[in-house]
């Protein structure tokens, strides 16, 4: 009897982490992408909430001809699942990434996240030679400090691996967004203490879209 509730336990486990990564949850969002149709020299911004949400970012990046395929609660396994749809089908001249928030959050370990990455980048510069990577550090929020050292890690990995390729930038959006005090700027984020308000959006602005002057 107690190896049948094992077993049980561990199928059941196993189902609730397949649901959690289950590809099919971003139907919608492909669907949306697929009717997309890009101008020349576009810019493409992908990945998740963060990205999502940058309602503003054309404005902001004005400078640049930016499409917007970010798909809320996306981890860096999701963005190579959907790469074509996301990234590949535009053939951008330049890729802005936002990945690797919800992964440590789910508890993945950085090195592991890295190795997507490796993975993500060699799908894009395969298909489109010429393209520049610009890899968006995470991001530090009071909802997710907890996690706080694990971040700083998967940053520093992500730097050092950006450092050695000549088409891939790492754009720190880390220290920031911290006070002086080394903790997250409280007023810069909506009520769930996770997402960005428009404040913390002209942080982002200033760093990454000066990046087109």
């Amino acid at each position: 009897m107690k190896t049948l509730f094992i077993t049980f336990f561990l199928l059941l486990t196993n189902s609730a982490l397949v649901n959690a990564q289950d590809p099919h949850r971003f139907d919608e969002d492909m669907k949306k992408f697929n009717k997309i149709t890009a101008p020349e020299d576009v810019v493409v911004f992908t990945g998740s909430s963060s990205i999502r949400f940058w309602d503003d970012l054309a404005e902001d990046c004005s400078k640049m001809e930016v499409i917007n395929t970010g798909f809320g609660g996306s981890h860096m396994s999701d963005l190579l699942y959907f790469i074509d749809e996301t990234v590949l089908r535009f053939m951008p001249s330049k890729v802005y990434i936002y990945e690797g928030d919800n992964d440590i959050a789910s508890n993945k370990r950085p090195r592991q996240i890295l190795k997507t990455t490796k993975k993500v980048t060699k799908r894009i510069i395969t298909e489109i030679p010429n393209v520049q990577i610009r890899y968006i550090s995470a991001k530090p929020s009071p909802s997710r400090w907890a996690y706080k050292e694990q971040y700083e890690r998967f940053n520093r990995l992500l730097k050092r691996y950006c450092n050695k390729k000549g088409q891939l930038d790492f754009i720190d959006v880390w220290n920031p967004m911290l006070t002086e005090y080394g903790r997250p700027k409280p007023h810069i984020f909506v009520e769930d203490s996770l997402h960005m308000n428009r404040q913390g959006y002209l942080i982002w602005k200033d760093i990454i879209c000066r990046d087109s002057e």
